[in-house]
């Protein structure tokens, strides 16, 4: 046998032997942050109580400056959605993301669709507003929900940013994906890091004179 071949060997046995006998083995996902439709980064161990890899796209439009970005990392499988999100603030602060989570090694490698991102007004609003480095905010602003954008969301806490870490406080129109998230958890943007401690989530009120 190679020497090459050695440590992939001894990797697929000791992978087997933690599923056989039920060892909980840590997981490994790729990581990496990086502009446009995809990255690529290095495997990694995931930390105590991350359970599960994550791939996200999100395309975002703050204050007029747009993005797309990716991110690939490890996360609690009970914070993690798969699936489609948008958010909207006002017309131009809003962000949409496409994530896959999964819970094998590395099966957050290579790409996923970038999210469909239909700013058609549908009707529907929300209070809106954004704190930065604040715990509340007044909402006192209304938001003009687009697309899929069903419910209105009043998320709090605290982003990340490499090292630069405050609090935040927004409100405005969401998917009723965005209900998924619960306080205490740590929910990834493909630019932030999002640590909640308010999320609340509830139904657009319909407008004068339209059914419900």
């Amino acid at each position: 046998m190679s020497s090459s071949t050695r440590p992939r060997t001894f990797l697929l046995a000791f992978m087997m032997l933690c599923t056989l006998l039920g060892f909980g083995c840590p997981l490994s996902c790729e990581v990496c942050r990086g502009s446009g439709p995809t990255c690529s980064g290095k495997l990694k161990t995931c930390e105590d109580g991350k359970d599960a890899c994550v791939v996200l796209v999100g395309e975002s439009n703050t204050k007029g400056q747009h993005s797309v970005n990716t991110y690939k990392a490890c996360m609690k499988f009970s914070d993690c959605y798969s699936g489609f999100v948008s958010t909207t603030m006002s017309p131009k602060d809003y962000m949409v993301s496409n994530a896959h989570c999964c819970q094998s090694d590395g099966c957050n490698r290579g790409s996923i669709p970038p999210p469909q991102n239909n700013r058609t007004e549908n009707g529907l609003q929300c209070p809106a507003c954004i704190a930065p480095f604040r715990e509340t905010c007044p909402g006192t602003q209304a938001a003009r929900c687009v697309g899929r954008e069903t419910h209105c969301i009043y998320f709090a806490g605290n982003v990340q940013a490499g090292i630069f870490n405050a609090k935040f406080a927004t409100r405005g129109c969401a998917t009723e994906s965005a209900c998924h998230t619960k306080v205490g958890a740590e929910v990834p943007s493909a630019s932030y890091l999002y640590f909640l401690r308010r999320a609340d989530c509830l139904p657009a009120p319909q407008p004068p004179g339209r059914a419900e």
